[in-house]
């Protein structure tokens, strides 16, 4: 490797691709600093109610324009792209993508993590006692519970509803990832040779792998019925994989691999137990690093795997909280509600009230998550008078993600023993002042955001460029003393943060028990006709009654 680099150094490409949108950034291997980037919003669909979709061919098309825009910036900038050493990159997890190995097509849409169709299945293993033992046998092996957030059930259902996939199956053709593994197969030949391979951190959302041994279980894929040579070849988060064979940086190494919170996570440097950093994105993701120690949690959060940083290095583990809606919910009130055209009117329509006005949104589109885990619950706006207007809807969207933030510390300080005395946070909706301020308030802990916010691909980028045989990024002697951060402070009394959480937990109950399970429907139906039916039956029994005493009555009078 030539060692004659630009005025900036060598430089290191992170390809984020998000729920969101995909990304492509470069970053200066010396200094961390953010030279330039391309970014492409990307759509999702939603065919039937709790259904949520994005096209395959979209998110893959959409980073390779990423990557080629960025060098044609680069150039503009006077940066010279022959720079990059390596990219590293970090995704959406859980997400889950079949296709057809020799043509290189997706067999069905990539079923995107926030989708619900399996809920059925989780509320018959979760309302039969005699399934509980094999749930927490599962929990314990994988580190998370059943639920449809994960992988596992979502390629189950691919399996036994998509004819193209049990053909391909049948057929040997059929693979199947996360969005890493998509991205990674075509980045490095596709059709011809392309790499079939995820990280620890993404195979450790899939439910399917043991937390400990970090391969593949057979337990695990024996129950949930999915063969083994289905799945991805687990590697470490730093190492080189292979080479991108697409776009014009053809022939660089792809060294790095993170799901998108454990890369925030190593942005952050949060690399001692203890630390801890808050994401926001489409969700809200809360991680607590455990060291090299796995920590099976009582208060509903995840074990999940922290990151591996070289195939000789130990994996190290953290606890999640995980809230599947949060900025979602503002784009949301964009398209969906039409309240603003734009997320900065959003911004000035909450800017303009000063609280909620007594509102309170609980946005619970796929259920809740941690650490409720409540599959059952929806959307619910409680507090709404005729006092309210746009501007406390949106106030109350926003106090929503830090309300769920703030149920995801409370059980996390339950979980680690001593309470956190401030939270580092990342993410774009962190560029919003007002919600940083609200996070605070509602916490009563600072916030702490760092001046360069795209911690995500920032730790990608880190992963690549400290691989064996990258070696441009010493991530373990970077002084965090150094990073410049926004610091914001609580400016509410205990008394008033005590009330307005006590009214949010109020809120969380009614929405709670809203999405019944098909037997509780019938229930539930049998009871409204039941009820229907007993005013008719008063108004028979009265009649009758009625008449039988009238002629009692007559009787009497002609003695």
């Amino acid at each position: 490797m030539s060692s004659i680099h630009g005025k900036h150094g060598p430089l290191i490409g992170a390809l984020d691709q998000g729920t969101s949108s995909s990304r492509f950034l470069v970053f200066a291997a010396t200094n961390g600093e953010l030279l330039t980037y391309h970014q492409i919003e990307v759509p999702r669909q939603c065919p039937k109610e709790g259904w949520v979709e994005q096209d395959p061919l979209l998110l893959l098309n959409s980073t390779l324009t990423c990557v080629d825009k960025t060098v044609e910036n680069m150039k503009k900038l006077g940066f010279t792209p022959s720079d990059i050493k390596a990219i590293g990159i970090t995704n959406q997890r859980e997400t889950i993508i079949a296709w057809d190995k020799y043509s290189g097509q997706p067999l069905y849409n990539a079923i995107v993590w926030l989708d619900t169709r399996t809920a059925k299945e989780v509320d018959d293993i979760s309302s039969k006692s005699n399934l509980k033992v094999i749930a927490d046998r599962v929990r314990y092996l994988c580190g998370l519970p059943i639920s449809t957030y994960f992988s596992a059930l979502k390629i189950k259902w691919l399996l036994n509803n998509v004819p193209a996939v049990k053909t391909a199956v049948e057929e040997d053709r059929c693979l199947v990832g996360t969005v890493d593994s998509w991205l990674i197969w075509n980045l490095t030949g596709g059709k011809s040779g392309g790499l079939h391979m995820t990280d620890v951190t993404n195979a450790s959302r899939m439910m399917l792998m043991n937390i400990d041994t970090l391969k593949w279980d057979p337990y695990l894929c024996n129950y949930f019925k999915i063969p083994m040579n289905l799945l991805p070849e687990i590697r470490s988060s730093s190492e080189i994989y292979g080479y991108l064979t697409r776009t014009v940086l053809q022939g660089v190494a792809i060294s790095g691999c993170l799901g998108d919170q454990q890369a925030a996570l190593v942005g952050q440097m949060c690399f001692r137990p203890g630390q801890a950093k808050c994401t926001y994105g489409t969700g809200c993701f809360l991680l607590f690093n455990t060291g090299q120690q796995i920590v099976h949690s009582q208060h509903g959060l995840l074990t999940t795997v922290a990151y591996k940083l070289g195939p000789k290095r130990p994996v190290v583990y953290a606890l999640e909280g995980s809230v599947g809606v949060a900025g979602s919910a503002i784009r949301w009130l964009r398209d969906n509600l039409g309240i603003a055209s734009s997320y900065e009117e959003l911004d000035q329509l909450s800017s303009k009230v000063t609280d909620s006005g007594g509102v309170y949104f609980v946005p619970a589109f796929s259920g809740l998550f941690a650490p409720y885990w409540r599959p059952d619950a929806r959307g619910i706006l409680c507090g709404l008078t005729e006092y309210s207007h746009r501007g406390h809807i949106v106030r109350a969207s926003y106090e929503a993600v830090s309300f769920q933030v703030k149920d995801v510390l409370e059980a996390m300080n339950q979980e680690g023993g001593f309470p956190l005395s401030s939270l580092q946070v990342d993410g774009g909706m962190t560029n919003n002042d007002a919600l940083m301020q609200i996070q605070a308030d509602i916490l009563g802990i600072k916030t702490i955001r760092p001046s360069m916010s795209e911690t995500t691909a920032l730790g990608a980028a880190m992963a690549a460029g400290c691989a064996e045989g990258i070696d441009v990024w010493d991530i373990f002697s970077e002084d965090s003393a150094t990073i410049t951060n926004d610091v914001f402070t609580p400016k509410i009394s205990q008394n008033e943060r005590d009330e307005r959480y006590w009214r949010w937990k109020e809120a969380v109950k009614r929405s709670c028990g809203w999405e019944l399970h098909p037997e509780q429907k019938k229930i539930a139906d049998k009871r409204y006709w039941l009820d229907r039916s007993i005013p008719l039956s008063v108004y028979f029994i009265g009649t009758f009654a009625m008449i039988v005493l009238s002629a009692h009555f007559a009787a009497n009078a002609k003695k």
